[in-house]
């Protein structure tokens, strides 16, 4: 029986070594998966700005308008990565973590989106005036 619970307490400190928690808890770390998922949104976030500003001949004021949308963007991700450590810390209950979690992920990916694809108006506006 002796040899039976140090297999289990060996299996349970081995899982802890790994996951950074001990067996059977339920606890997810919501500020690195918050982390993650605004470093995939920013990048998209980028990526559908140039190619949206390159295909629609794009000029250099677009352009630095891109580079200062993206600072925007990073600034506004700096404040949701604090928030998220905050409220991990607050003691909230798991449930009331994971319902802010998944309005917040909402959240990042529309406007991650649709604040890329706002440059397709600006760019026909400015091809009218400038030409």
């Amino acid at each position: 029986m002796k040899v039976c619970r140090n297999n289990q307490s060996r299996n349970q400190a081995l899982a802890s070594s790994f996951s950074g928690r001990t067996m059977g808890a339920k606890h997810m770390d919501y500020a690195k998966r918050i982390s993650s998922q605004l470093a995939a949104a920013l990048v998209t976030f980028c990526l559908l700005q140039i190619f949206i500003v390159a295909k629609m001949g794009g000029s250099l004021v677009l352009h630095l308008g891109v580079i200062v949308a993206i600072g925007g963007f990073a600034v506004a991700a700096r404040g949701l990565e604090r928030r998220w450590r905050v409220l991990e810390q607050s003691g909230l209950p798991e449930s009331g973590l994971a319902l802010r979690y998944r309005r917040d992920l909402l959240q990042l990916w529309t406007a991650s989106i649709f604040g890329a694809l706002m440059w397709v108006p600006v760019a026909v506006i400015y091809r009218a005036i400038f030409g």
